[in-house]
């Protein structure tokens, strides 16, 4: 049985996102979770939630039977882009540069052994 959880609308760029996620992607939840509490990258925490969330969806799904950590991994990972924000600053001789806030959209989809 499997179980997905998405986070939309995240504000940090795609790219960034997906250098954190290519490591955890295929491991069990309670090996990916604790890579995410020990690594130094901001994506680490909205990524950790996410694969929380997607643990106990797949909790709620199989009612009444307990489910250790050790025994789901991550079936698929990815992250698209989001809409994005778009700001200006001034520039030099009047112009206005642009600045792109970028968003992700995350989806995790774990699934019991």
């Amino acid at each position: 049985m499997e179980a997905i959880a998405k986070t939309n609308h995240l504000r940090m760029s795609p790219r960034k996102m997906r250098r954190v996620l290519n490591l955890i992607r295929g491991m069990d939840v309670e090996q990916a979770v604790t890579m995410l509490h020990y690594m130094r990258k901001n994506a680490a925490e909205p990524l950790a939630k996410t694969i929380h969330a997607a643990f106990a969806n797949l909790g709620n799904k199989e009612e009444g039977e307990r489910i250790d950590m050790k025994d789901v991994y991550i079936k698929t990972a990815y992250v698209n882009s989001g809409p994005t924000l778009k700001r200006f600053r001034p520039m030099s001789m009047g112009r206005a540069g642009k600045i792109r806030k970028r968003t992700s959209h995350v989806t995790i989809v774990v699934e019991h052994y």
